[in-house]
């Protein structure tokens, strides 16, 4: 399969889902530390991809939805952003709205 197809696959199978350096328990970087310590502030679970781990995804992520950083957030199969806006997102409070909904919606 070729590497953006998995990446569409990914990001269209799980409601919410973050492309990061390590993973949730054992972030490789602070930027996927504290974006990953949002989502879980969100109390619902998240699938995520540790971008070191598959250097195919690491160098094809950027081109997927023309965003050039690591981490990146997905929801819905939305990108919504990188750690700054998750950041924002979750002190605001639309972060939870936004995860809840697309986890409820996928449950239904």
């Amino acid at each position: 399969m070729d590497v953006l197809d998995r990446i569409r696959e990914q990001v269209e199978s799980n409601p919410v889902i973050i492309y990061m350096k390590g993973t949730p328990q054992m972030p490789q970087c602070g930027f996927s530390m504290r974006a990953a310590e949002a989502l879980k502030q969100c109390g619902q679970e998240f699938a995520y991809v540790n971008i070191l781990m598959d250097p195919e995804i690491f160098q094809n992520l950027p081109r997927f939805a023309d965003w050039p950083t690591f981490p990146q957030l997905y929801i819905n199969g939305e990108l919504v952003g990188g750690c700054d806006i998750t950041l924002e997102l979750a002190e605001n409070g639309e972060l939870k709205k936004m995860v809840d909904g697309a986890v409820n919606s996928k449950q239904d």
